[in-house]
């Protein structure tokens, strides 16, 4: 504590411990000789250099402690008299200023008598009821003793709370026997804050111990003592800036509710506690502290009308049936706009009823402007003239010179199917949501420049380049529809669905147009239906959609196309409910893969049908556990994979270290066949670390062992497991990582590599990457498999010409979007057996990753939507939870315009006073409006 204004400074000379004693003399004995001249002619005493200012002051205590004691029995030495002498003593302690190097001065004297007061203190235990004044003196000496035994008791016994715990029931019964003034002097924070925090610690310590020892944490009634100060303590911290301290308390004794009781949190300090809390659940293990935490910090919120933030927390732990009385109890017209753009970037698919403005709050979270806003964007930027493949790979720079010379040159003919193929891909990728381009729009020619499965892609490209504008797109792909060509109409098939990924449309054109084909007869059709619709529907919950989806899962005939079209719906079904833990969805399939024979489980794409069913439990933590057991019972290798699948989408994002643990554990056993559910718990790894910065950090170790270690089933994985922890997020260490992989001499691991290179860099137009890619594809000039995986890389690396991304954390790395993570794991696991499925025919699960393509924008908008350009600044993110003060959130930042472009590890925040954001987070579209507080600087006039 501060010492009051009448106190002198007290001085502090260095300790030089026992100098006479040990006969020794200080290095600095002349310094000190001269520095005690300069003060006073002082007199060394026999333990330390004291000036006369702290002589006074240990014989002032001294004193005061015999008095206290009456060490002569002396019979004039009343209660009064002792209770004087107690004051002093508390005076001292509360006023000693403690430097940061030294113990303060009053503890320091008061050691040697710290057992006699201690015996003192014993001796007047008992029944004091009839005599207050002895009351008092023992209610104020237990809280003297509880400041001493902070620094000099012992750890174990936890004395400060034990003498503290008495003195508070001292001062309790002196309110009872209405004596207010002296029950008043038991204030704790007249301490200070350190005697508080060792109090805290105690507290804590006290409460494990008895929980330990029987006592039931859910009662209050063998705590009551320890809860006691615990509301004492809590909003002390609260109201002194501690709010952190104040948190893990209540979490130390089971006690987080009390938090929502509080008067002291305001405007001031909620989002602080908030922010600490949901930093806090990352570090939950157990699922309904998880819950708990995050329920807190929602409730809070709801406390100070923060619905937007609310809004993000229920979505963060996918509790959707908050989202009606969130946006029912919101009287800001505006927030409740900004609401329904979070939930259309969440891929919500949330109907608003009985509003005023339900028609435009419905348009706003069905997307319906997205495609609108994001060709404004490009038209901004001016990047709107379509790219053509060739302006992706830049042969011309290649040192060899490319295909072209090569070809000419007589050397290996490309497998130029494969090649049309690939710049399908990339045209599509590169100029999605453009509505343009050189290939596709033009004219068909390009249609048959392909065969078979290359003609679906291309046809499907269309749905992709036209993403999101439902109205444009439907009329060029319509006459595909009805082309003669089986695969040109089954792409066209895919791309409506495609078109429409994430946007609501009243006349619901994908189900009607693929209503008719997913009940036809044709194997192809039907494939191209399910994928459409999973991409259209996903996140969306739709029963009308799994009503068409459960009879193909269910299906039976022993074709040998039957397991791929029950894969696909598999998946689709999966993607449509990701995280909602459907019953109906997830019965179907667990029964579907229990009475499935060995020859369909051993199909290529069967692994599919187990991550439809992962998806259904994307982070949902338990609420998984009893279909994990169902799958343990299948006699097949796909049982144990199925159940790691599960078991890793079901922890997703959760950062929980036990189950990392568990699959670490399975990656140990050296295994050269049968590994793929390696592979599935090497993917998981990075899947339950993702978006939790220490258990990314610690993942990327385990990696490296892996690497060292590992079998080759596991090694393959490893680059997956990279890409998948860095979404379009090309750091520079991982992209050296996958660079030395991507040289491996084991195809599958160069493969992955590639790939992984271009899912960590997708959207970014890194230019390190591209360098890399295009040295790549000269090194693997004369291998078709690795050019393709080269081509598709370029492709995502150059995605949206630089302006999407595939990242699905967003809302300031606090919310996982399900269909997004559900897109990319779809890449992932086809990746697991490349020769299979991208490399062979099923290429076009590519396209789930349009389900994880987002606009990477900021856009700046009035009250009524339009544009309102202003300045911001985007820097580097900076972790500021816990901190003290007003840290700053951004570092390295620049100052733009808005529209701006934010890359995965960037924060925005506003460069002008002017306006207000309506949003906590400045990302995707953000409704601005004036600050009614702000005074415009005065110019002078010239």
């Amino acid at each position: 504590m501060a010492p009051k204004d009448d106190d002198k400074p007290v001085e502090l000379m260095a300790e030089t411990e026992s100098k006479n004693t040990n006969g020794k003399k200080s290095k600095d004995g002349k310094k000190s000789k001269k520095g005690s001249k300069n003060k006073s002619d002082e007199i060394v005493d026999d333990e330390n250099a004291m000036s006369e200012e702290d002589r006074e002051l240990k014989e002032r205590l001294e004193t005061c402690v015999s008095t206290l004691i009456n060490e002569g029995d002396e019979a004039s030495v009343t209660t009064p008299i002792r209770l004087k002498a107690l004051d002093v003593i508390v005076t001292e302690l509360r006023s000693a200023t403690s430097s940061m190097t030294s113990v303060p001065k009053p503890l320091k004297f008061l050691r040697p008598k710290l057992d006699v007061l201690k015996k003192y203190y014993v001796s007047i235990e008992g029944d004091l009821k009839g005599d207050k004044e002895m009351l008092f003196l023992r209610a104020r000496m237990g809280d003297v003793l509880a400041v001493l035994a902070m620094t000099l008791g012992k750890h174990d016994e936890r004395e400060t709370l034990n003498f503290k715990l008495k003195a508070h029931l001292d001062y309790n019964l002196l309110t009872t026997l209405g004596d207010t003034a002296a029950a008043s002097e038991n204030n704790l924070g007249s301490w200070g804050h350190e005697f508080i925090r060792s109090l805290a610690g105690e507290v804590g310590q006290e409460y494990n111990s008895r929980v330990i020892a029987g006592s039931d944490p859910e009662e209050d009634e063998p705590f009551a003592d320890l809860l006691g100060m615990v509301d004492v303590i809590v909003p002390f911290n609260v109201s002194h800036n501690a709010e952190a301290e104040a948190v893990d308390l209540l979490i130390e004794v089971q006690r987080l509710s009390k938090i929502l009781e509080l008067d002291s949190i305001d405007e001031g300090n909620y989002r602080r506690i908030c922010m600490y809390l949901i930093k806090t659940a990352d570090f939950m293990s157990d699922p309904d502290d998880y819950a708990e935490v995050l329920e807190s910090a929602y409730q809070l919120f709801i406390k100070q009308n923060q619905y937007f933030d609310a809004l993000r927390v229920a979505l963060r732990t996918g509790n959707d049936e908050a989202i009606p009385s969130l946006l029912s109890q919101c009287d800001d017209k505006l927030m409740k706009k900004q609401m329904c753009l979070l939930l259309a970037r969440q891929r919500v698919n949330h109907e608003v009823e009985d509003d005023d403005d339900e028609e435009e709050l419905n348009e706003l979270i069905g997307n319906e402007k997205l495609s609108e806003e994001f060709r404004k964007v490009a038209q901004d930027l001016d990047v709107m003239d379509p790219k053509t493949p060739e302006d992706i790979y830049k042969s011309h720079l290649a040192e060899t010179g490319g295909f072209s010379r090569r070809r000419d040159a007589g050397g290996a003919v490309v497998d130029s199917a494969r090649a049309n193929l690939a710049s399908t891909y990339v045209n599509a990728f590169v100029n999605a949501g453009f509505g343009t381009d050189k290939l596709m729009t033009p004219d068909n020619e390009w249609l048959y420049k392909n065969k078979d499965h290359g003609m679906m892609a291309a046809s499907a490209s269309l749905g992709l380049i036209q993403l999101w504008n439902v109205e444009e797109g439907l009329a060029q792909i319509d006459k595909f529809l009805y082309s003669s060509e089986e695969y040109v109409k089954a792409g066209a098939a895919l791309a409506v669905g495609i078109l429409s990924s994430g946007v609501r449309n009243d006349a619901d054109p994908t189900l009607a147009l693929l209503d008719e084909h997913i009940n036809g007869d044709s194997h192809i059709m039907k494939c191209a239906a399910c994928t459409g619709l999973g991409i259209a529907y996903a996140g969306s919950a739709r029963e009308d959609v799994m009503e068409l989806l459960l009879p193909i899962i269910e299906q039976e005939n022993s074709a040998p196309t039957t397991m791929l079209e029950v894969s696909l719906a598999g998946l689709a079904l999966g993607m449509i409910y990701v995280g909602k833990c459907d019953d109906t969805a997830g019965g179907t399939i667990v029964q579907r893969l229990m009475e499935a024979s060995d020859e369909e489980l051993d199909h290529s794409h069967a692994k599919f049908l187990c991550l439809g069913l992962g998806l259904l439990f994307l982070g949902r933590m338990e609420k998984a556990e009893a279909m994990i057991e169902a799958l343990r019972t299948i006699e097949h290798k796909i049982s144990k994979f199925a159940a790691i699948v599960l078991e890793t989408c079901a922890y997703a994002g959760s950062g929980n270290v036990l189950k990392i643990q568990e699959m670490l554990h399975q990656c140990s056993e050296h295994l050269e066949e049968d590994a793929e559910h390696q592979m599935a718990a090497v993917v998981g790894i990075s899947l339950i670390t993702m978006g939790e910065e220490v258990g990314s950090e610690m993942a990327l170790r385990a990696f490296e062992h892996l690497l060292h270690y590992c079998e080759l089933p596991v090694k393959r994985a490893v680059p997956l497991a990279l890409g998948m922890l860095n979404i379009s997020n090309p750091d520079f260490s991982v992209i050296d990582q996958l660079s030395r992989m991507s040289h491996d001499p084991d195809a599958e691991i160069s493969q992955n590599a590639i790939l992984a290179m271009g899912l960590t860099s997708a959207g970014t137009n890194n230019s390190r990457v591209a360098g890399l890619l295009r040295q790549l594809s000269e090194f693997y000039s004369k291998e078709a498999g690795h050019v393709f995986c080269v081509r598709i890389a370029q492709a995502m690396l150059h995605m949206g010409k630089g302006l999407l991304t595939l990242n699905p954390i967003h809302s300031d790395r606090m919310i996982t979007s399900g269909p997004a993570l559900g897109g990319v794991l779809t890449l992932i696991y086809a990746c697991f057996d490349l020769k299979s499925t991208l490399l062979d025919k099923t290429h076009y699960l590519l396209y789930y990753l349009t389900c994880a393509m987002n606009p990477r924008m900021l856009i700046t908008v009035n009250e009524d939507l339009s544009w309102r350009p202003v300045n911001v600044r985007v820097g580097q993110a900076v972790e500021t939870v816990g901190q003290a003060g007003k840290p700053k959130t951004i570092t390295g930042f620049q100052t733009h315009t808005t529209p701006v472009l934010i890359s995965s590890k960037e924060r925005a925040e506003l460069g002008t006073e002017e306006v207000l954001s309506v949003s906590s987070v400045l990302e995707g579209i953000v409704i601005l409006k004036d600050n009614p507080d702000y005074e415009a600087p005065e110019t002078s006039e010239k």
